[in-house]
């Protein structure tokens, strides 16, 4: 067997340049003094002794060139972008050393990336210009000449933050606004940069408002508007983003990049047959880009077709080997299984020092998944393990705030509380919640109830928790939320709005069938909010033993939200969460949510259908228990097990693992006992 999987990067020796900055002033200082020999030496030592700062490497590449070395310089830029991609300096850099080759048709492409991260960079557009009207392009050169004259008519404050935001460091890039300029919002490029910032950040609430602000002072002004969709496509507000994507596609039909924004704004609506054709028409103009077959394989993975999707997902892998997303996109597939060159390929990719944490992360868990199939449980559980130390190295989440989250849930929503506001709420019946936690059994219990003739599967739905996050002053923090506390403080009527408001939110997501469910896992912490808003919505709270549920988890890499998972200590901690606010939910609202256990759905099929359908008022019907023979798109990581007959092997799989999982066991303490209470 082959020993774990180490990390190829070598240990830095002892740093012994002075601290970060003073290092980095004083380089750029030798560049000023044109001493570009000793500048590149002192940046090369601080590369090798930092070696995942960026302005270290950026400082290496800028020296290679002013020496001319250019084929260094765009190694080392190279590597910069593997590293950190949205480096928006790196680009111009790159422009630079292009324009030193005699490639002005690149270095035009790399000036206007430069500028779409950071469009502050003003050395930038002026090369743009000049480029531009080298090549006899006046519309283009233009418009870039009209751009860094507005440059150099804003507020010197704002031109310097944009060199700390292109780098990452937002606190930087915020506190060289003035308080007076971000309050008066002097222009719409400072609330352009506010907005981008409070992106980052998290606050996507407040990024959205102000890239409005921007486009509703400059209604022509496509950037902002092509920014606000892609927020828009982040947030999952797939109707306002087609809006402004349809918008921007009359100026600009033939933008690749706006299509391919369209198709994700479709496919996020659950409209994948037209996101297809959509992606099909985009890789016949230019069949080399491995992200756009990824989309595609996603696509056709949702409404399942499986040997297409499994192709498009090894051409993206092909384009780029060390595309980790394409290599985990088919293990994700869960039925797929790895040929040993595969796993060798892999393998030999995570291990090179040059491929990039997102890259290595998606690489681990595929491994996990090869390894296992293959019967090595030893290695696969090390690259778990190391899959999810990557993953929890870039999350900020801390189950304290989990925990005190559920705690404000108790102490505000009680059962007196609920009694004052008895006979509140839209009267409705349509939605259908499905809460739990993820890998717990949830999509097979959508896929029973979305195979009866009254009921449409939608999909894991952001509007629920838009509209907790409304309540709660929009913070990402959890902590500076005002939800739920702020419920107290609703007019009895307000609940009925924010029902037919969440009805609405979610009519572009169904067809014309009169129940949909809403399978979003982590709404069992908004039962509350469901019952004042929807008195007569049904909840169904899916419920998996804990061992079970936890390995699934941490087998797993979500595309997003669910960061509780890449922790052992921290999904323990989750699932007792989880049982402590469920259980309060049950003694402050008697029979609101039916409880369904995985293993018995599993054992008694047809008994538990049954009991779910009553559960929802619907007459049996067979289709429900046939459920795998129901064709419908399915997102979630368990689409292609539902496309099968029920199955008892996941029962027990996670007992694969049980050597190494006594940490977890410790940390899931008695709810390993009381898990059904």
């Amino acid at each position: 067997m082959q020993s774990p999987p180490t990390n190829s990067r070598s240990e830095p020796g002892p740093f012994t340049v002075p601290p970060v900055p003073i290092e980095l002033a004083r380089i750029r200082a030798l560049i000023q003094e044109q001493r570009h020999g000793e500048a590149l030496e002192a940046a090369t030592a601080l590369s090798a002794a930092t070696p995942d700062h960026s302005d270290a490497l950026y400082l290496v590449a800028v020296c290679q060139r002013l020496l001319r070395r250019l084929p260094e310089a765009l190694a080392s830029l190279g590597l910069l972008e593997r590293l950190h991609p949205g480096y928006g300096l790196l680009h111009q850099e790159r422009g630079y050393c292009l324009v030193n080759l005699g490639q002005g048709a690149s270095a035009i492409e790399a000036f206007a990336r430069a500028v779409e991260l950071n469009p502050t960079l003003l050395a930038s557009w002026d090369m743009l210009e000049h480029l531009h009207r080298r090549a006899g392009d006046t519309v283009r050169a233009a418009a870039a000449a009209g751009q860094a004259a507005a440059l150099r008519s804003l507020p010197a404050e704002l031109v310097r933050a944009g060199n700390p935001y292109s780098g990452g460091d937002l606190a930087a890039a915020e506190s060289a606004l003035p308080p007076q300029i971000a309050a008066s919002g002097a222009g719409a490029e400072v609330l352009r940069l506010l907005a981008r910032i409070r992106w980052k950040q998290g606050e996507l609430d407040a990024a959205e408002t102000l890239f409005s602000a921007v486009i509703e002072r400059q209604p022509d002004d496509h950037d902002a508007r092509q920014e606000r969709a892609r927020l828009n496509l982040e947030r999952r507000d797939y109707p306002a983003a087609l809006a402004d994507i349809d918008a921007l596609l009359v100026a600009d039909p033939n933008s690749a990049f706006l299509r391919m924004l369209q198709a994700g704004a479709w496919a996020g609506l659950g409209d994948h047959d037209r996101a297809i054709t959509a992606y099909r028409a985009l890789l016949e103009q230019d069949s080399s880009r491995p992200e756009w077959l990824l989309l595609l394989g996603h696509s056709l993975k949702a409404v399942g077709r499986q040997p297409e999707a499994i192709a498009a997902y090894r051409a993206a892998a092909s384009a780029r080997p060390a595309f980790g997303d394409a290599w985990w996109s088919l293990a994700n597939l869960k039925t797929w299984h790895f040929a040993p060159e595969d796993v060798a390929r892999m393998r030999a990719e995570e291990d090179d020092a040059t491929t990039t944490a997102v890259d290595r992360l998606h690489l681990c868990f595929a491994l996990g998944k090869a390894l296992a199939d293959s019967g090595d449980h030893a290695a696969s559980w090390q690259y778990y393990l190391r899959g999810n130390a990557l993953c929890r190295a870039g999350s900020a989440y801390g189950p304290e705030i989990t925990e005190t989250s559920t705690g404000r849930q108790i102490t505000t929503c009680t059962a007196a509380f609920f009694a004052t506001r008895r006979g509140s709420g839209a009267p409705n019946t349509d939605p259908i919640f499905v809460v739990g936690l993820p890998r717990s059994g949830s999509t097979l219990v959508e896929q029973i109830l979305a195979s009866h003739s009254q009921v449409e599967g939608t999909q894991e739905l952001p509007s629920l928790p838009r509209i907790a996050a409304e309540l709660g002053g929009g913070h990402a923090d959890p902590l500076r939320s005002r939800y739920p506390e702020a419920l107290e403080t609703l007019e009895i009527d307000r609940f009925r709005r924010l029902g037919e408001r969440y009805l609405e939110l979610t009519r572009a997501y169904r067809a014309s069938k009169p129940r949909f469910v809403d399978k979003m896992p982590n709404n069992f912490r908004h039962v509350g909010l469901i019952h004042l808003m929807l008195p007569n919505a049904r909840i169904i709270d899916v419920r998996r033993e804990p061992m079970a549920c936890c390995v699934a988890n941490l087998r797993q890499l979500f595309a997003g939200g669910q960061d509780y998972t890449y922790g052992i200590e921290d999904i323990a901690r989750y699932y007792r969460s989880y049982l402590e606010l469920m259980r309060h939910w049950d003694s402050v609202l008697p029979g609101r949510v039916l409880r369904v256990i995985y293993e018995d759905l599993v054992e008694d099929l047809d008994g538990e259908v049954r009991r779910l359908l009553d559960h929802i008022a619907l007459e049996f019907e067979p289709a429900s228990v046939e459920f795998h023979r129901t064709r419908r798109s399915v997102s979630t990581p368990s689409s292609e097990q539902v496309r099968q007959p029920i199955y008892r092997d996941g029962l027990t799989d996670w007992r694969k693992y049980e050597p190494w999982l006594d940490p977890l066991k410790q940390a899931l303490g008695d709810a390993l006992i009381n898990w059904r209470d």
